[in-house]
Parts: structure tokens; C-alpha cells; sequence
């Protein structure tokens, strides 16, 4: 910015400290009170005590966390600080990518620290200018964690203008944070920030750093997307630190981890009532692991609902929150009409949040609205691109609309993404039966079902195929194995009701207790059978929905 170190006009530096920002900037007036009706709400659910013991770690580690999620921010104020002094950013429209941090501390245990941090720098400047930054989601930039590639492969790889590089230091008692911020087009480094400080007095740092942000950034940042940034995370340092373990449980995606992330969870809110991003990851944990971890759900349906609830009532103008509302109204309540609102509004509150345009896409495509539906998933695999799960989504979305041939080439690329991820091998060996590659779509399938650990959505695939191969003594070998599965943890009706009622040449049975059973697979049901659509489920209507607050 060719300041002076002498007689800055811009940034002034703070020796031990850090930077601050000096130059002159307006103030923004305060929103009005969107007064919001919440009265739908059911009263908050009783919480179940926490038993579980939290990893041994000082409680200074505790404090660093939270210090870490409200440096996030700051770290992202020197990007906005030079985009808005730069002519060359002025200009358009900027993809960046937030790389991994670097746990340079030497201790495995703060690794869900350094993590943490690069998941909520990620989620802020999301949501700091939505309009000209473009964010790329934490799945893509994850795989890069401890990579050898260089700055100018990761960028190319990415498509992105700028790549933010960080890393997490410990200093006795002190916590220092790096950052810099690469162009890559010519590998300039445009900026740096140095930040050392303390674990103590987190709330008196917060507003610290909060002023920071407000002086620095409120020039673009809109007054009610600059209060969404101060209500995002909670106050209590304890309440963080158990989201940033919950979190980093979550995204392993099994059903250990999800046991982990949802006691993590739990801590967080029996902490922090009102912590809406707590509430909306018990939710999602509880949908999810009904589709990930062949959870009953009729026993995680009721749990995933009354939290998704809470954490509308907490913060209705969260993403996460309108989010999980959605998806819990889209696999559980069979209400499309209210996912497809839920999804919209988390979109509004941030546009960069790629999965929710994922799942749009996908409650759009079960409307038969193909168009929309491939839009919005092309838009989520341009904000994640290196997500395996949008390209698996973005299949089925593709299989839906009965285009096979795009739908294999998108489980192709998800493989490609990830070769162990066993929904990119379903969805190939789905797409492949349809265009009458039987063999190809069985060897699919068996990939799938050795890398879920016999899910039973593969497994019962496999079964419904080899049935309809004419391979009955085959498909009865499944059921048998289903059987057993059955014994051993739960298995959904439907699995075992689609190879039955192919063995026995009847198409659009579809059992009692599959329907009445609230199965998951049953929103997906046409890719077993996309010739019969009457096995679809029926919207059970508003009524049974989580309610959102509307846009």
C-alpha cells in the first residue's frame, strides 16, 4: 500500500501486539428489528447431562479456542483492507481459498485448534462480501492439509485469485497467528498479519477485535451481515472449545465420531443455551448419521427435529440454522416445499455455503424441476470443487433426470476426488444398471458396500439388482445377509423390502414398516426404480415441518 513506517496512514503497528488499522472510515447506521414471529417453536427439549470426559488439555487451551474462532475474523481484515486500496481488485468479482493452518506447535492435541480456525476464517469471509468474494468450501481445501504441493499448483488446481496461508504458533503463554495472503497469478505476497496475544479476558478481546473488524470492513459489510458476524459464535470459551471438538468429530463421518461429536455437542449447549451453531450441528449430526451410519429414524428424526428447532429459535438468521431446518424437513418430514424455503434462506444469509446449494439442488430435482436442480449443483461444485460428495449428489441429481450418461460421469469424478468414497461407487453402479451395464453396476455396488462397512444401502442395491438379473439364488444370499446385518445393528425396512419385492416380481411394493419407519432411503427411492414413480413418498405438508423464519 507503500505506507510510511514512519508516519503511517493506513496501519500502524502495535510492537508485541500486532497491526491496527487508523485510517478515517464512516459509520454505518444499525438495522431495524426484523421482528421475526417465533411463536411456532416447541419449548426447548430437556438436555441430557454430559458424562463423557473431554480430552485432557489446560484450560488454557479452552481460551485459546475461542481466541482462535474471533482471530478468524481479524486474520481476514487485511484481505478486505487491501482488496478495497487495490485498483486491480476493484475491478471484479475474487475467489480465495483458506488453506489449512499449520500446527507449528508442536502438540497433537491442539490439531482440532488449527482446524477449527481455518473452518471459521472460511465461514466469515463468507460472509463479510458475498457479493464480489467467493469463498471455496473446507472440503476442497482440506485435502491439501500437510501437502508438499506449491502455492502456484494449489492455486491452479483451486481456480482461485488468492490463497490465505496460515499457521498456529504456541509461545509459552503466548498464541501467535500468521497469515498471508498469496496472489496467485505471480505469487506476490499482497499482505501479512502477525497476531500475539494472550489467553485471558477472551470477552474483552472480542470486542477488541470486533471494533477492529467494524472500523476496517463496515465500508462494504452491510449493518445486519456485520451483526450475523458478532451473534455467529458464542461468549463462553468453554462452549467453543467443545464446538471445535464437535466439529472436527463430525466431519469423520462414522458412526464412532458421530457418538463423539454429538456429546461435544451436548457440553457446548448445556454451556451456552442460546449457542445457535451448537444446536444446528447436534441437528445435522443426528439427520445425517441416519444416512451415513444406519441410524434408526424413528430415534434420531425427533432429536434432529427439536434441535433444528432450537437453533432457529436461537439465531434465525444463521445459515447453519435455516440449513439443518431444511434438510431435516427434506429427508425426515418429506415436506419439499419447506426444505426448498429453508435452503433458499440459508442461501440468502450466505451464499457461499455450498452444501446448502447441494441440497436445493437435489429437493428441486425430486420436483422434477431438473434444470434448477442441475444449476444449483454446478454452483456447489464451483464453490467446493474438490468435494467428493458434491460430484455424488450432482450424479444423482443427473440419474433423477434420467441423463445416465452425465450421471456416470459425475460418480467417475468423485471417485477421482476420492477413491474410498463409497456413495461415488453407489451412485456409478446405479447409473451403469440403467444403461444396461449389469456387470459393471454389481462390481459398483460391491465397492460400495466394502468401503461403508456393509452399509445397507448397497448391500440392498446389489441384492435388487442380482434379482433382477434373474440371479434369485444370489439376491436370497443378500437377504440372508441383511438378516444378519439386522441382528447386529439396524437395517431399514426398505432395504430388505426392495430385494424381496423384486425376487418375488413386485415392483411397487413398498413394505408398511419402511413408510411408516420415516426411512431416508425412501426420499431417494427412484434410484432404484426411476420407472416408478408412485413408490415416491407423499409430503406429509406444513404441519409436520420445522418451521423457518421467512426470508
Amino acid at each position: 500500500m507503500r505506507d510510511s513506517r514512519e508516519e503511517p496512514i493506513f496501519i500502524e503497528t502495535i510492537t508485541g501486539k500486532g497491526y491496527r488499522f487508523i485510517a478515517a472510515v464512516e459509520a454505518a447506521s444499525a438495522p431495524p428489528d426484523p421482528g421475526l414471529p417465533l411463536t411456532h417453536l416447541k419449548p426447548p427439549p430437556a438436555q441430557e447431562s454430559d458424562e463423557a470426559a473431554t480430552p485432557s488439555h489446560v484450560s488454557m487451551a479452552k481460551r485459546a479456542s475461542f481466541m482462535i474462532g474471533l482471530l478468524a475474523v481479524a486474520i481476514v481484515t487485511g484481505f478486505f483492507t487491501w482488496t478495497r486500496l487495490s485498483r486491480d481488485a476493484s475491478a471484479s468479482r475474487v475467489t480465495l481459498a483458506v488453506l489449512p493452518f499449520e500446527n507449528l506447535s508442536g502438540d497433537a492435541d491442539r490439531e482440532y485448534l488449527a482446524d477449527g480456525l481455518a473452518e471459521e476464517t472460511i465461514a466469515s469471509v463468507g460472509r463479510v462480501d458475498p457479493e464480489r468474494v467467493s469463498v471455496i468450501g473446507r472440503t476442497s481445501i482440506m485435502i491439501y492439509k500437510r501437502t508438499t504441493k506449491s502455492l502456484a499448483e494449489i492455486g491452479r488446481e483451486l481456480g482461485v485469485d488468492y490463497l490465505l496461508e496460515s499457521s498456529l504458533r504456541a509461545e509459552g503463554d503466548m498464541l501467535r497467528v500468521t497469515s498471508k495472503l498469496i496472489r496467485t497469478r505471480d505469487q506476490v505476497q499482497v499482505w501479512s498479519g502477525v497476531y500475539d496475544r494472550e489467553p485471558s479476558s477472551m470477552l474483552e478481546l472480542q470486542r477488541e477485535l470486533s471494533t477492529a473488524i467494524a472500523e476496517q470492513v463496515r465500508f462494504r459489510l452491510s449493518p445486519d451481515r456485520l451483526s450475523g458476524l458478532a451473534l455467529r459464535q458464542t461468549q463462553n470459551a468453554d462452549a467453543y472449545d467443545a464446538y471445535l471438538r464437535a466439529r472436527y468429530f463430525e466431519n469423520h463421518r462414522t458412526p464412532e465420531s458421530n457418538v463423539r461429536a454429538v456429546q461435544q455437542y451436548k457440553r457446548a449447549i448445556a454451556l451456552d443455551p442460546d449457542y445457535a451453531l451448537a444446536w444446528s450441528g447436534l441437528a445435522f449430526t443426528y439427520a445425517a448419521s441416519a444416512m451415513n451410519g444406519d441410524a434408526r429414524p424413528l430415534d434420531v428424526w425427533p432429536r434432529a427435529r427439536d434441535a433444528a428447532l432450537q437453533a432457529i429459535r436461537a439465531n434465525p438468521h444463521l445459515a447453519e440454522a435455516q440449513f439443518v431446518a431444511g434438510y431435516v424437513n427434506w429427508i425426515f418430514d418429506w415436506d419439499w416445499k419447506a426444505a426448498e424455503t429453508s435452503f433458499r434462506r440459508a442461501i440468502s444469509l450466505d451464499p457461499s455455503n455450498a452444501v446448502a446449494h447441494l441440497e436445493l439442488g437435489h429437493a428441486l430435482s425430486q420436483t422434477s424441476r431438473h434444470s434448477d436442480a442441475e444449476s444449483e449443483t454446478r454452483h456447489a461444485r464451483e464453490l467446493d470443487p474438490l468435494a467428493a460428495l458434491s460430484h455424488a449428489l450432482s450424479s444423482q441429481v443427473a440419474f433423477q433426470a434420467r441423463d445416465y450418461s452425465v450421471a456416470v460421469e459425475h460418480a467417475r469424478r468423485a471417485i477421482l476426488v476420492d477413491s474410498e468414497f463409497w456413495i461415488g461407487y453407489m451412485q456409478l453402479g446405479q447409473a451403469y444398471e440403467q444403461m444396461g451395464m449389469t456387470e459393471l453396476a454389481l462390481e459398483a455396488l460391491t465397492d460400495a458396500a466394502r468401503l461403508s462397512g456393509s452399509n445397507s444401502k448397497p448391500v440392498s442395491l446389489r441384492g435388487y439388482l442380482l434379482a433382477r438379473a434373474g440371479r434369485a439364488n444370489e439376491a436370497r444370499e443378500i437377504l440372508r445377509r441383511l438378516e444378519t446385518l439386522s441382528r447386529e445393528r439396524y437395517v431399514p425396512p426398505y432395504a430388505t423390502s426392495i430385494v424381496h419385492a423384486e425376487t418375488q416380481g413386485l415392483r411397487s411394493s413398498i413394505s408398511k414398516p419402511g413408510y411408516q419407519g420415516r426411512s431416508p432411503c425412501l426420499v431417494r427411492v427412484t434410484m432404484t426404480e426411476p420407472s416408478s414413480p408412485q413408490l415416491a413418498p407423499r409430503p406429509l405438508g406444513a404441519s409436520h415441518s420445522v418451521t423457518a423464519a421467512p426470508p
